[in-house]
């Protein structure tokens, strides 16, 4: 049987480890209901040789291949949110206060579905596979701290490249799509307090009143991005919270303000902070207050290497029909830790439609607690993951042994 006959076979199993991956959901770093549920999964497999993590409780599973060769990367992050779910599915959290509103209990399955695959098929794998079954993707850096340990070696030699998938609850189900170059933003977070001197509100002039100058660092960051940054290579800037005082009639002595950053290029986002924070700095000298700016670099920008990129969308392509792949015409403002992988090693992230909803566009958008995805994509899903590893190996193979 061919991959496309053996994942279309696996489709209904794959439905039950996602439902049941969506039942209970766990957050952040540590998740080992859903480590255990992977290392079930994976058990019996073929050729894998499985570790755990130490500091996040990951899975690593490496397939040796039916003949040597390379190595290549296929990753899934695991964590849901910390959100409550309102979709009234018949498989909805049972967990209080957590979700998988972003499709990453599909992610897992899938990833789980190529497993099984390539394992079935390893006569056929010139190298070797890395399957990186990750926690901590939702803000918490889970990808670094598998580097850090030593995913990218896990084969014991380098992964020549990698590739992961992303699933969408308002993208058409089952259309591919991706970009060369930057395709998702780096993250940045910013919280400035502004230091006064607290007085009567009727008298302000016996005070340093932080809240008119927080009011106007919000508006000047509005500026700032306008005019300090090409408006093709653009900055995001979003302040999201604002606290000062306890009553109308008190000036206080502090205001914070704490921002969202989002920046498209490297140069961008190193460049940001010594503007965000010249601009606050100032604006509160001004007026004779000081701001504490503490800025926080986040997920770097995710940059699809070129020729992966064509790789993928060829693959895409052949193995679904030209019609499956839809090269997106710009980034997206949303952040992802693959980035640490792609700036380590070549590869593409790819995004999967998944919506449920007759007009994509109206569906509840990841991250919302009414999101829903189309359970139908992963069969599909974890086929392109098996035909990316399969194929870039074998043109590793090909470039090795030179032309005839």
């Amino acid at each position: 049987m061919t991959l496309r006959d053996d994942s279309t076979a696996m489709q209904d199993d794959l439905v039950r480890v996602r439902r049941d991956l969506h039942r209970h959901p766990e957050v952040g770093l540590d998740l080992p209901r859903t480590q255990r549920l992977v290392l079930d999964e994976l058990a019996g497999l073929g050729g894998l040789e499985i570790a755990l993590g130490t500091a996040l409780s990951s899975v690593t599973a490496v397939l040796r291949g039916g003949r040597p060769g390379a190595a290549v990367l296929l990753r899934a992050d695991m964590d849901a949110l910390p959100l409550t779910e309102a979709t009234g599915l018949d498989y909805a959290s049972q967990v209080d206060g957590a979700m998988h509103a972003c499709g990453h209990d599909l992610h897992t399955a899938m990833l789980v579905g190529a497993a099984r695959l390539l394992s079935a098929h390893r006569d056929e794998v010139a190298g070797d596979v890395v399957f990186m079954f990750q926690p901590g993707e939702e803000g918490w850096n889970g990808a670094a701290r598998m580097i850090d340990e030593g995913v990218l070696d896990a084969a014991g030699q380098r992964v020549s490249a990698a590739y992961g998938m992303h699933v969408s609850s308002n993208g058409p189900a089952g259309q591919f799509g991706s970009r060369p170059g930057t395709l998702m933003a780096a993250t940045a977070d910013l919280k400035v307090t502004v230091h006064g001197a607290g007085t009567h509100a009727s008298m302000p002039h016996l005070g340093l009143d932080p809240v008119t100058v927080a009011a106007e660092i919000v508006t000047s960051l509005q500026t700032m991005v306008t005019r300090r940054f090409d408006v093709f290579d653009p900055v995001v800037v979003t302040v999201g919270s604002i606290h000062a005082g306890t009553k109308s009639n008190i000036i206080p002595d502090t205001a914070e303000i704490e921002a969202t950053v989002r920046t498209f290029s490297a140069a961008n986002h190193a460049r940001l902070r010594t503007e965000v924070t010249r601009l606050c700095r100032h604006i509160a000298e001004a007026h004779g207050l000081t701001a504490e700016v503490d800025y926080v670099d986040g997920y770097p920008v995710t940059v699809n290497d070129k020729q992966e990129y064509e790789f993928a969308r060829a693959v895409v392509s052949d193995v679904l029909g030209t019609e499956r792949f839809a090269p997106m015409a710009h980034p997206i403002s949303a952040a992802e830790d693959f980035s640490e992988v792609l700036d380590k090693v070549p590869g593409c992230y790819l995004h999967l439609g998944a919506s449920v909803a007759d007009d994509p566009a109206t569906a509840p958008v990841n991250h919302s607690p009414r999101a829903v995805f189309d359970d139908r994509v992963l069969a599909d899903g974890a086929l392109v993951h098996a035909e990316l590893a399969m194929r870039a190996l074998r043109r590793s193979e090909g470039m090795r042994s030179g032309p005839d």
